[in-house]
């Protein structure tokens, strides 16, 4: 399972990172997306809409289930991937790259807690 170093990452196995000043991208983890199965399906939110922090960010269907994606923090969806509506199954095979989902700008600085690093996500998930 892979989970990069130079992320941050969430209980709720969502990852974070940071891509401009108050810009975040966000996804599911490796973890998360061997668990949901093959991703067949990703609604995407509205770019503009604002969300609060733990509100319904993006549903993923798979194959099994459908998961729901959390906002980790208060903000403004800045940008979608498109190509992951397209290609669903870009989530389990690039979840760190081709399969991210939403880019937020932040309505606050990004709070440090509740957030894993490698090593922590590491630790959750074995």
């Amino acid at each position: 399972m892979e989970i990069p170093d130079d992320l941050l990452y969430t209980e709720e196995h969502e990852w974070i990172r940071k891509v401009g000043d108050g810009l975040v991208r966000i996804g599911i983890t490796d973890y998360a997306q061997d668990q949901l199965g093959d991703v067949v399906y990703v609604e995407l939110p509205e770019v503009g809409k604002e969300v609060a922090k733990d509100d319904v960010l993006v549903e993923v269907e798979s194959t099994k289930s459908v998961g729901e994606v959390y906002a980790p923090f208060a903000g403004k969806v800045s940008d979608v991937n498109e190509g992951v509506s397209e290609s669903p199954e870009l989530v389990n095979q690039s979840p760190y790259e081709d399969g991210w989902l939403v880019v937020l700008t932040l309505t606050a600085e990004m709070p440090a807690d509740g957030l894993l690093d490698a090593a922590g996500y590491r630790d959750l998930t074995e």
